[in-house]
């Protein structure tokens, strides 16, 4: 064999040993019942704020630790614990992932990542309502061209 076949040899099972080593980190998001399922392993849950729950935190005698339940988009709520300081705006996230493992009765989380809500975000009532005052506003225009 020339050099050349060796070196595109060796080339070609570098690039397919790097693409399996990526297959470990690369990660779905699972649902809270998908989680329970896979007790133990490390998962990624996209959740929102239960907010029929109360947030347990206290920033002076406890403050690496918080608790809070979430709810999934299916609806499944589970209790979180995150064995850190809060997170700030936590409250006015509009959606959670959470990094973590699954444990007997509760969710050990490890890492959020808190997704804001968009200030570009479009309000339909408030556009029409502004269409309406601006049409409303602006005197009609006459179409028709008028010659001298």
């Amino acid at each position: 064999m020339k050099k050349i076949h060796i070196a595109l040899l060796v080339l070609i099972a570098v690039t397919i040993a790097v693409l399996i080593s990526f297959m470990g980190t690369l990660s779905t998001y699972d649902t809270v019942q998908t989680a329970i399922k896979k007790k133990g392993k490390t998962v990624s849950i996209i959740a929102k704020l239960d907010r029929t729950h109360a947030i347990e935190y206290d920033a002076v005698n406890s403050p690496n630790h918080l608790s809070f339940f979430a709810v999934d988009s299916l609806g499944s709520s589970v209790k979180v614990i995150y064995n850190q300081p809060k997170p700030s705006n936590l409250e006015h996230s509009e959606r959670l992932v959470l990094k973590g493992k699954m444990n007997d009765d509760h969710f050990e989380c490890s890492e959020i990542l808190m997704k804001c809500p968009s200030k570009y975000k479009d309000d339909m009532n408030q556009a029409k309502k502004n269409l309406q005052e601006n049409a409303a506003a602006t005197p009609a225009k006459n179409t028709t061209p008028q010659y001298q």
